[in-house]
């Protein structure tokens, strides 16, 4: 690389840094856990992949509509250093749209072996049901 490029690429990376306003509004990283959403008839069950989080760390808020799961992921090294490390550590954030189907008061989870389990009850008025013929 010639002195040319290196003095280019030096204003390129302060410009990209200039750039750049406000404050990050979190630390570290934050990922979309994966998850598997399944309808069935009088609920929707939604599993969250959330390896590396405490039950009393996972907040879940449902507010005008949106369902917002946050957890942060805490370092479990305590008294030891790890002689590799091949990704960054990081917490879990992700936002659904809920249907106005969907029984907010009665939303349940629960988290085990890492994965969490939220029922999403349907309202009576929108559960399918039988009718007879007289």
């Amino acid at each position: 690389m010639t002195e040319e490029q290196k003095k280019d690429l030096e204003v390129t990376m302060k410009k990209a840094i200039e750039a750049r306003d406000g404050e990050p509004t979190r630390e570290g990283l934050m990922y979309q856990p994966h998850v598997d959403i399944i309808d069935e008839t009088e609920a929707i069950t939604l599993f969250a992949d959330l390896p590396g989080v405490n039950r009393d760390d996972v907040d879940i808020d449902v507010r005008e509509g949106v369902l917002t799961l946050t957890a942060p992921v805490s370092p479990t090294f305590d008294n030891w250093q790890p002689l590799l490390k091949e990704y960054e550590l990081g917490g879990f954030s992700r936002r659904f749209s809920l249907s106005e189907k969907i029984d907010t008061d009665k939303i349940s989870a629960k988290i085990e072996h890492g994965v969490l389990t939220l029922k999403l009850p349907k309202m009576e008025a929108h559960q399918p049901r039988k009718i007879a013929i007289s």
